[in-house]
């Protein structure tokens, strides 16, 4: 049976870029599905897709068991959308906000005034409430705006990378909110770049490259994909670094792409990383055979992969700086757009 969030063969070009190439999702209702890759894979657009927003060149989707295609109004009164970037009114206050989608959701004014006082206690922000959004911090409004998506109180909601840019203590306390509200049944896909985000949150991930669904599991299968663990090794001397490349070259695991067991040396540091599979004995014999090699070092140790570590594992190269129509991301008009939607 279809989960809560269903889509089959989405294709989405712009242009000559094809944004989506036959992806196929599938959520459980009450779980959380993490979309995880670079800047232009493919994520966002198929956001829009399932939220109604853009129209797919070809495939399949439900959402809540709503056809997105066929009874797209029916679906947007089933979901709940926080975009990339907060879409709260800055002129207005955070509770006059909130009151104001209540009331585009054509709730009683009396209702729409209970809902956004509920929210803002709950999103810990009721003693901002009187303020302009213009005065909040960006994580304060990252809350108000995933507020405002759940003024409604949707079973599916879409976040599309919502704690890109906070800091370390606002992005915990947004993890506790979503994590509120899966314990409560909602259905969440969550878009984000990051693995450790994905990792914490969602039950299960699917890894999006240039538009097609690459990979997907657990995020200790991802990992274990990809070399479960990373050694490590700062040289103390430049002239070390190819020896030691060698070196650990012959402890590590091979790619999925090459077949080689890829070294990544970061020249100016003097530090070398290799994924690899064996813990901390394996840890042990490489810090034997440096030392026979008669090599110092700085600082060595056992890692987990990073996102970085995923793709180039995967697909051999490492998060581009591209949007999904494949534009730069610093800035520009694509972007803006795709943050209004919340």
């Amino acid at each position: 049976m279809p989960g809560a969030i269903h889509a089959e063969g989405l294709v989405k070009t712009f242009g000559d870029v094809r944004a989506l190439d036959g992806v196929d999702l599938d959520v459980p209702e009450g779980t959380v599905l993490g979309l995880l890759g670079p800047n232009g894979a493919g994520k966002t657009t198929a956001v829009r897709v399932l939220t109604t927003l853009l129209r797919p060149d070809s495939g399949h989707a439900v959402v809540a068991g709503i056809d997105v295609l066929r009874r797209p109004n029916d679906v947007r009164r089933s979901i709940g959308l926080s975009g990339q970037f907060a879409a709260v009114d800055e002129y207005l206050t955070g509770r006059e906000n909130l009151r104001m989608v209540g009331q585009l959701y054509q709730m009683s004014a009396r209702r729409a005034k209970a809902r956004a006082d509920e929210l803002l206690e709950r999103f810990h922000l009721a003693d901002a409430a009187d303020r302009t959004t213009k005065t909040y911090s960006g994580g304060m409004r990252r809350r108000l705006d995933l507020a405002a998506a759940l003024v409604v109180s949707p079973p599916v909601m879409f976040m599309d990378e919502p704690t890109t840019g906070l800091d370390p203590r606002n992005r915990q306390q947004l993890w506790s909110i979503i994590e509120e509200l899966v314990a409560g049944g909602t259905t969440l896909l969550l878009t984000t770049q990051y693995l450790e985000e994905a990792d914490h949150l969602a039950h299960d991930i699917a890894v999006v490259d240039r538009g097609s669904v690459i990979a997907r599991g657990t995020a200790d299968e991802l990992k274990a994909r990809t070399g479960g663990e990373r050694v490590e090794v700062v040289v103390h001397r430049q002239d070390d670094v190819a020896t030691a490349r060698t070196v650990l070259g012959g402890f590590g695991k091979a790619g999925a792409v090459t077949g080689d067991a890829a070294v990544t040396v970061a020249e100016h540091t003097r530090r070398l990383t290799v994924p690899v599979t064996g813990g901390a004995k394996l840890l042990a014999e490489a810090i034997r055979e440096l030392d026979a090699r008669g090599i110092e070092i700085d600082d060595i140790g056992l890692r987990r992969p990073t996102l970085d570590d995923v793709f180039l594992s995967l697909t051999g190269h490492a998060a581009e700086e591209a949007d999904d129509q494949g534009r730069d991301t610093t800035s520009g008009p694509g972007d803006r757009a795709e943050g209004t939607a919340s």
